[in-house]
């Protein structure tokens, strides 16, 4: 009996600062670059997952023959539970893919929607964000403790920003010629409710 799909949400967390934030958009034009680690093969992630490497290869190549090429690979800002991509809450355009052995990166523009407007003041106020694949698929139990193999009928659905990583070692990095890659960004709470809110009334 095959198993039945679901919606399978894994995220990777990653960092920059408010200087290279600065220095990306001097170097294109006034738009944010950035660039960073989008999903793990072979790896046991923090959801209990393993992505096999074959299956996250050919998905990674329709999605960069498709959606990429054709300028439609858009993701939103924070998770809906939900397969639709909803155009009201897009924040980023996926650029590119390409591998480092077992690691998929990807570099992504941040849109002047109002969502990306909200992503990059977030990042500009030093907020850590995670960059989360959306898709579907079944799963498969393995031996070992609460982990599960994603089977072959996965499919990509897309890359959202999101609050709570869950992939390790995943951080994006805005592309810049020279990156600083000391972290500039004091360790301290934020009301991302209240900036958030500060943002959507022009405060």
């Amino acid at each position: 009996m095959l198993a039945e799909k679901q919606l399978l949400i894994d995220y990777c967390p990653f960092e920059i600062t408010p200087e290279q934030i600065n220095e990306s958009i001097q170097n294109h034009n006034g738009k944010l670059i950035v660039s960073g680690l989008l999903q793990k093969a072979n790896e046991r992630n923090f959801n209990g997952r393993i992505y096999p490497k074959k299956i996250l290869m050919r998905e990674a190549d329709k999605y960069l023959r498709t959606q990429i090429k054709e300028r439609r690979a858009i993701g939103e800002l924070d998770h809906p539970e939900s397969q639709i991509i909803n155009l009201n809450n897009v924040s980023h355009n996926i650029l590119d893919l390409w591998w480092k052995d077992n690691d998929l990166y990807g570099k992504l523009e941040v849109l002047t929607t109002p969502s990306g407007n909200i992503l990059r003041e977030l990042f500009k106020n030093g907020i850590k964000l995670g960059i989360s694949s959306r898709g579907l698929g079944s799963v498969k139990e393995l031996k070992e403790d609460n982990t599960v193999e994603v089977c072959d009928d996965f499919e990509i659905i897309c890359f959202d920003m999101v609050s709570s990583p869950s992939t390790r070692g995943a951080f994006m990095y805005p592309l810049t010629e020279g990156i600083n890659k000391k972290n500039s960004v004091n360790n301290k709470w934020i009301n991302v409710e209240r900036l958030i809110t500060e943002i959507l009334m022009g405060a």
